[in-house]
């Protein structure tokens, strides 16, 4: 019988070979003309393993996505007492990460061909607001029990995840460009710390 390790260090093994596979042909074929059945081809297992990974095809492009709003939202909700949303919104997308903490990371190569894949590709277009409109009801749910105000709520929290779409857009064109570097990550940190300083004078005077 496989030990824990191995039988995790397998499927990340398994989970791994199938986004490559997938990138791949969706970089050479575009999304939309991509079949599952040729992804589980290309990795060489099952069409139902694909989906045991992946319960949907733009799965394979913003699993990344969605864990991050997951992480974003579980440190705005496990947050020190006293500490506003915004603070620990603030807080955690001010952390350098990705290529924003190593504009040299092997991953940049990765981001450079998603980012064209989603480019051209209404599908994960749509996917991508799907994941920010989750954000947003996730983020108002929190602000509604400090603020009390459902209207304002719903204002702050679509401005808060704006702010992280935009860092997104920001990143994936400029890999899409070559551009990633030491000044783009400290500029679009600055910017992004500039937004939620607006967010936060606007709560300020309420």
């Amino acid at each position: 019988m496989a030990e824990p390790g191995l039988r995790e260090r397998k499927k990340q093994e398994t989970r791994q070979r199938i986004t490559d596979a997938a990138i791949g042909l969706f970089a050479e074929r575009g999304f939309e003309q991509v079949p599952v059945a040729d992804i589980a081809a290309a990795a060489d297992v099952s069409t139902a393993t694909v989906f045991n990974y992946f319960p949907a095809k733009e799965d394979l492009i913003y699993d990344g996505m969605a864990a991050f709003n997951e992480h974003l939202l579980a440190a705005v909700r496990d947050r020190p007492a006293g500490q506003r949303v915004v603070s620990a919104f603030r807080e955690y997308v001010l952390q350098p990460r990705g290529v924003l903490a190593d504009p040299t990371s092997p991953m940049l190569d990765g981001l450079s061909r998603i980012a064209r894949i989603v480019q051209d590709s209404p599908s994960l277009q749509a996917r991508e607001r799907l994941e920010a409109d989750r954000a947003v009801a996730a983020l108002h749910d929190l602000l509604a029990e400090e603020l009390g105000d459902d209207l304002r709520s719903w204002t702050v929290a679509s401005a808060l995840v704006g702010t992280t779409r935009g860092m997104t857009r920001e990143v994936q064109r400029a890999a899409a460009e070559g551009r990633v570097d030491a000044r783009l990550a400290r500029r679009l940190l600055a910017s992004a710390a500039a937004a939620i300083d607006v967010v936060e004078a606007g709560l300020a005077g309420r």
